[in-house]
């Protein structure tokens, strides 16, 4: 599989927002009126983020259609992933775990759809695998994702492609990732929730905070 460049090349003035862990009806009212690129429903069922696919559908049901749905899975297998994309629940597939090529074009081989592959980045190593994956776009995080830690940002100045950039994200710190790393898109989690679950106010701060330095790139 070849990684496709389309639509990711991308400046710091359209850096994209993904919001994830979405569970509540909520959450969908919040992110239809602040209308960030992306959304992520986590079908991985050791998260404490889980939501089914029925219940994400019902969600799904009241998302604004600008609104990309992510479905964010860890080491499923690909006939499941590919059949929730089929179903159109989901419009990308964002792998968390240990799945590698051979998976990815498994996976391939039952959609033609868009797949995100998450890379914990702990050294240039990690750098490089992310660099070599054919996913259509990578994302950075510092571990399993939704853990509210952060990694050292130095070491994604090897990265020679679009990514997201997560872990460790909140409305005090991305605007300086914004600013110094000019990442295709944000993924955060934790660092828009208040005792576990999401926070209006900390979502809207998020997106505003993205949004005015991406304003600042376009004077």
């Amino acid at each position: 599989m070849e990684f496709n460049r389309r639509n990711t090349e991308k400046t710091a003035e359209n850096t994209r927002i993904k919001i994830c862990g979405l569970r509540r009806m909520e959450d969908i009212l919040c992110v239809n009126r602040l209308l960030p690129e992306y959304i992520g429903f986590v079908f991985a069922s050791k998260s404490r983020r889980y939501i089914s696919p029925g219940e994400a559908g019902k969600l799904r049901e009241k998302l604004d259609p600008r609104i990309i749905p992510v479905g964010v899975f860890v080491d499923e297998s690909p006939d499941t992933v590919a059949d929730l994309l089929s179903s159109g629940l989901i419009d990308i597939a964002q792998l968390h775990g240990a799945e590698d090529e051979s998976y990815m074009e498994a996976l391939c081989r039952h959609t033609d759809r868009r797949v995100l592959k998450a890379f914990r980045i702990e050294n240039r190593d990690d750098v490089r695998r992310a660099q070599q994956s054919s996913a259509w776009c990578v994302l950075a995080d510092s571990g399993e994702g939704g853990t509210g830690r952060s990694f050292d940002w130095s070491l994604l100045a090897g990265l020679e492609r679009p990514c997201f950039l997560a872990g460790g994200l909140n409305p005090e710190n991305v605007g300086e990732a914004v600013r110094l790393l000019h990442p295709f898109a944000v993924d955060v989690s934790s660092g828009v929730e208040t005792d576990g679950v999401k926070d209006p106010a900390k979502m809207e701060a998020f997106v505003r905070a993205v949004r005015a330095e991406c304003g600042r790139h376009m004077l």
